[in-house]
């Protein structure tokens, strides 16, 4: 990527089972199609989804991986390498950093 490379940041907030997270999922794909560096951060109901293999085929593809340590703990999942496991200040730096930010609640 080149230093001007866009930035796309999302947030995906609801569960593997509703359209909204796989909407966020394709949107990160055909983001990283288009040459974009895209930053996804799952939160809340939206750790549950990490493991996801539309979700962990994207990392091979670029997609910088986040999730909610805190909401992974709440929820009795592992922190693994699934993710890079972080808190809030990392939504935040994605949102100042980042060209557009999508949240998907």
């Amino acid at each position: 990527m080149s230093r001007n490379a866009r930035k796309l940041g999302l947030l995906i907030s609801c569960p593997p089972e509703e359209p909204g997270f796989h909407h966020g999922v394709r949107l990160a794909a055909a983001a990283l199609g288009l040459g974009v560096d895209v930053y996804l951060y799952c939160i809340d109901d939206g750790v549950s989804g990490v493991r996801d293999a539309d979700l962990q085929a994207l990392r091979n593809r670029g997609l910088k991986l986040y999730a909610c340590a805190y909401g992974a703990h709440q929820r009795g999942l592992p922190v693994d390498d699934s993710a890079a496991y972080a808190g809030l200040t990392v939504v935040s730096d994605l949102i100042g950093s980042t060209d557009r930010f999508v949240s998907f609640n």
